[in-house]
């Protein structure tokens, strides 16, 4: 079976050269009446390689199953002490499995996007194809020469090293492969746009056909990124949910310049413009997403969710370099042929609009990559090595974050080409109104802690409404038409407009979410308190007590002991009442250092919070615990005394009493517990956050999924006239 998983690779390998081979020399011609054939056959090299892919992902995946400890990923990232659940997902947190992965979606997605267009875009495919299965070559030749799966370990070994347990968590199940996903997916739009460049087929039609891998790219990109920050606020320990970590800003990035992309493109779609624009989008997307492969793989910056230093650097570097300097040669040497066909009638218009939105989405992703790579640049210009920190990044983020909200709610109602004053003031009075209104309640209400979160507040507020009036007036317009009651007039208006409405359901979502991000960062009580059991820490308006302390000992599903959680139980109450109760642990997971004692080693390992957390639409109560165990260090020391004399005990023996001793250890700390130190945070409005991603997620899905067919329905002159009074009443 682990030969057939090399075999696998190194046959994909040569699969994906041979299809590039067959792509090209078919586009040339020089096959004549053949030449379709080979273009075919490149294409279907492409499935081919996907599916021997596949077996290869699934020969690693049913190793980590096993807990085959015969390769080396295996024994590196996963043990029998691991839950099933987790050794699952455990093939991605290892180097050569997140590639294989990569490669694997790739080639997935490339042979969908192959196969749905297969006859169409007939001149540009050949070169999409070549492209698609070069980067396949480049990630198929990094795991077969420098980062096999496949390697066998060197000598027995009895047990693994185990899965991070910073990865224990169950967004780590779809966290890295719908990020993973938004790469691979985004590799196709940007495949085709180098296609179209070197055909010179640069109108619109390459947009619409890759249109829904674009759309599922931002989709999957959005969520992973979300998911992550999902996994920091619930498990390291900290209370936050984004901290500018240069993988997570990585993520970001292709994900800011792609959402430039899907606006910009309506304008080449409707009028002819923007074409050169349009194509550095895509390409610049297309970069980023290799871009953030590589800051995960190369380990040339500090991050929690990089794999360390690595040999892979160069190798990418090397790949972004081509990739640029291609790009840029396409774009110069096709100027001509990207000329816009119209020019911007006017600054009052849907068009200009947009372009502010792109130019504010590319200021956001210029902010991100200058901090992010800034260490790099001092030291290259200074010789030392600095950093930029959040109130960095705040201090340009939440201006350009202001001005995002207000054109997403602006750019959807405002005219195309010139706009009235007439439009204007039907558009944005009644949403602009409600903006204010809000603003001056919650200034009566006594929120006026932060003029900058009030500001998003109004503006959310804004597009919530002027996103509300479009569907009105439209579900209003449909009705006269056909009389349908108001949930089918929606249903009905919504299918027939899916991208329309799925991208005001997408700017609700945002702003929502920009609403919880606005509220949490200016309005949150944080805490960091040493209470002893029956001690009370006032936080938020809210009493938060430690009630009594837990210790307990987690064994796997074989009977081997997994982790030992030491915690507590606090209990919150407002103005004298309960209102729940908080379990927050601090998990220690044993250490694999053979040079540790039999008991310490079982606290000098990697240890995780279990956070203690009462989530709600208006605040968020959050705990975490860290255990003070220095009480304990005396029997711990002597614990590691006995069982190193006792090395002559059989080993079921020597399991049972370690166990028992261990056990001893939590009861004692439950039973005197020392004061701990508890990190405690009262924070407004973060459910609105996720609330808001899920909103964002419909709606990307809303606009993915595919128009039904209908026959055309002529209208009767009599609903026509209903339906422009109706509108002028609106």
């Amino acid at each position: 079976m682990l030969s057939l998983g090399s075999g696998c690779l190194a046959l994909a390998l040569c699969i994906a050269v041979y299809g590039i081979g067959a792509s090209l020399y078919g586009a040339s011609g020089r096959a004549g009446a053949a030449s379709r054939a080979w273009v075919d056959s490149g294409r279907r090299a492409v499935y081919a390689m996907a599916g021997v892919l596949l077996v290869g992902f699934v020969v690693l995946e049913s190793a980590f199953v096993r807990s085959d400890f015969r390769l080396s990923v295996v024994a590196d990232h996963s043990s029998t002490t691991t839950p099933l659940f987790y050794r699952v997902s455990a093939i991605w947190s290892s180097q050569e499995g997140s590639l294989l992965l990569w490669v694997v979606l790739l080639s997935v997605w490339s042979s969908l996007m192959l196969f749905l267009s297969r006859r169409r875009l007939r001149e540009v495919a050949p070169y999409a194809t070549a492209v698609l299965l070069g980067f396949a070559v480049f990630f198929c030749a990094l795991l077969v020469l420098m980062e096999n799966p496949f390697a066998r370990a060197p000598g027995v070994v009895a047990e693994g090293a185990g899965l991070n347990p910073l990865l224990r968590h169950p967004s780590m199940m779809i966290h890295p492969p719908m990020l993973y996903s938004g790469y691979t997916l985004f590799a196709v739009p940007f495949a085709f746009a180098v296609g179209a460049l070197i055909t010179r087929r640069v109108d619109a039609e390459w947009i619409r056909v890759t249109r829904p891998f674009t759309l599922a790219a931002w989709t999957c990109l959005g969520a992973g990124v979300l998911l992550g920050a999902r996994w920091s606020y619930t498990e390291l320990g900290w209370g936050g949910y984004w901290a500018w970590d240069p993988v997570e800003n990585a993520a970001l990035m292709p994900w800011l310049i792609g959402t430039a992309f899907l606006h910009s493109v309506m304008i080449q779609e409707k009028r002819g413009m923007l074409k050169i624009w349009n194509a550095s989008l895509v390409l610049t997307t297309g970069i980023l997403s290799i871009l953030g492969t590589f800051l995960v793989r190369s380990g040339i910056l500090n991050s929690i969710h990089a794999f360390g230093a690595s040999t892979l650097g160069i190798p990418f570097l090397v790949l972004i370099g081509v990739l640029i300097a291609g790009s840029i040669a396409l774009v110069v040497t096709r100027a001509g042929d990207l000329r816009s066909e119209n020019r911007l009638d006017s600054l009052l218009s849907r068009e200009a609009v947009f372009l502010l939105n792109n130019l504010v989405l590319v200021g956001l992703c210029f902010v991100i990559f200058w901090g992010t790579f800034f260490p790099l640049i001092s030291e290259a210009v200074t010789g030392n090595q600095a950093s930029v920190g959040p109130p960095w990044f705040d201090r340009y983020i939440v201006p350009l974050a202001l001005v995002l909200v207000l054109l997403s709610g602006i750019g959807p109602v405002i005219a195309w080409r010139r706009a009235t004053a007439a439009n204007l003031r039907r558009n944005l009075l009644r949403p602009a109104a409600f903006g204010v209104l809000a603003v001056v309640l919650l200034v009566a209400a006594g929120v006026t802690g932060s003029a900058g979160a009030l500001a998003m507040f109004g503006l959310s507020a804004f597009v919530l409404a002027a996103s509300g009036q479009e569907l009105y007036r439209g579900v209003r317009a449909r009705r006269a038409m056909s009389g349908d009651s108001v949930p089918r007039a929606v249903v009905s208006l919504v299918r027939r407009n899916r991208r329309r409405y799925g991208g005001y359901l997408v700017h609700v979502g945002v702003a929502v979410l920009f609403a919880g991000v606005a509220a949490s960062s200016a309005f949150q009580d944080a805490r960091d308190v040493q209470l002893g059991v029956g001690q009370t820490a006032r936080v938020g308006g809210y009493e938060l007590t430690y009630v009594r302390p837990t210790g307990d000992l987690k064994a796997a599903s074989n009977g081997r002991l997994e982790k030992i959680d030491l915690g507590a139980v606090m209990r919150v109450s407002r103005d004298g009442k309960t209102v729940g109760t908080l379990r927050t642990e601090r998990s220690f997971f044993p250490s694999s250092d053979p040079t540790l004692g039999p008991v310490s080693r079982f606290f000098e390992g990697e240890a995780t919070s279990e956070v203690g957390l009462r989530a709600g639409l208006r605040r968020d109560i959050w705990s975490a615990i860290t255990p003070n165990i220095r009480d304990l260090q005396r029997r711990i020391a002597e614990g590691d005394r006995v069982f190193t004399q006792a090395r002559g005990l059989p080993a079921s023996q020597r399991d049972i009493a370690l166990a028992e001793a261990l056990d001893g250890l939590t009861r004692s700390y439950a039973a005197k517990p020392p004061a701990a130190t508890f990190r405690l945070i009262v924070s407004p409005l973060v459910s609105w956050i996720w609330l808001g991603a899920l909103i964002v997620f419909a709606g990307g899905l809303i606009a993915i999924w595919p128009p039904g067919r209908r026959a055309p329905r002529p209208v009767a002159a009599r609903y026509a006239a209903r339906v422009a009074r109706e509108l002028g009443r609106a």
